[in-house]
């Protein structure tokens, strides 16, 4: 959970302000530019494939966690919050709700993807376009009925917090049933990620066996590496804080004070979780012909030496 601070006189409280600043305009610019762009590409996509209905609630799940990025921003720069706690917790949980429901979803296409390459099919879809919207519609009911109330009702609830200042529910950590389910969801996450990247390497072995130096000529390749790009994003921006949660977790635990290092080092993780904003520019430049020709430079050079 969150848990800085952009007061000096808190010796507890790292001082992010700067850092998370400039993070989260990153954030801001390169997530609204990759949602812009990829409406553009959303057209001409097919409207029954499981794929781009994922890549659609990715886009909502995206477009949801920038509004409140603004937020944030006013925060750091102002160090003071004015908008009351409730919308603070509302606002410190979407970051955890935006990382989650986006692994999830980047699991729904690698592993359609997967089933693809496996079962030799070209494509996965649903056999009506009403399908695929009331299976987008039945899953944001349950975010938005069930997941976000929950979420945000039980949220930094059991300590009492100053409305002035946000994000600093770590105390919640302090207790067991949080800190254990905290522990299980990174379990979770880390051994799903290491499931999906062993599955990638394999394919990807398999592809250069078959096809070698023919490879960048067969479209399946590049179906394969876009699946590379959403891989990425989880080793990048997702596992760092994954891991670092396991030691940041058992140091909250053992220690009752708190280590600014840690508490700095969480805050960063945390926040570079949201980056994944920008893969939706990743999704767009990684299907122009121009990245893709400069592939195909690079690999004949390789092969040339």
């Amino acid at each position: 959970m969150d848990g800085y601070n952009t007061s000096e006189n808190s010796s507890c409280d790292p001082i992010l302000a700067h850092h998370l600043t400039s993070i989260y305009f990153i954030v801001l610019i390169g997530g609204l530019v990759g949602l812009i762009s990829i409406l553009f590409l959303l057209v001409k996509m097919n409207s029954r494939s499981v794929t781009t209905m994922a890549v659609i609630n990715l886009v909502v799940v995206h477009g949801v966690f920038l509004l409140t990025v603004p937020f944030r921003l006013a925060y750091l720069i102002k160090g003071t919050w004015t908008f009351g706690l409730p919308f603070c917790k509302f606002v410190s949980a979407m970051l955890h709700i935006h990382m989650y429901l986006t692994f999830l979803f980047y699991v729904v296409i690698l592993v359609i993807r997967y089933l693809i390459f496996f079962k030799r099919r070209d494509k996965v879809e649903f056999y009506r376009k009403l399908h695929a919207v009331a299976a987008s519609s039945a899953m944001w009911l349950l975010v938005i009925v069930i997941v976000v109330p929950l979420v945000v009702s039980q949220y930094g609830n059991i300590e009492e917090y100053n409305e002035q200042q946000c994000f600093r529910f770590h105390k919640e950590l302090g207790h067991d049933s949080v800190r254990v389910i905290n522990y299980m969801i990174v379990i979770v996450v880390i051994a799903v990620a290491m499931i999906l990247l062993g599955f990638q390497v394999f394919i990807t072995l398999s592809m250069v066996r078959k096809f070698r130096h023919s490879l960048l000529s067969h479209q399946e390749f590049w179906a394969q590496l876009k699946n590379l790009f959403f891989i990425g994003i989880i080793i990048i921006c997702f596992l760092p804080y994954q891991f670092f949660r396991i030691y940041y977790l058992y140091v909250v635990a053992h220690s009752k004070s708190c280590k600014n290092k840690v508490a700095f080092y969480n805050e960063i993780l945390l926040s570079t979780t949201a980056i994944s904003c920008c893969d939706l520019l990743l999704f767009v430049f990684g299907g122009s012909h121009w990245v893709k020709q400069k592939i195909v430079d690079m690999w004949n050079c390789l092969l040339c030496h």
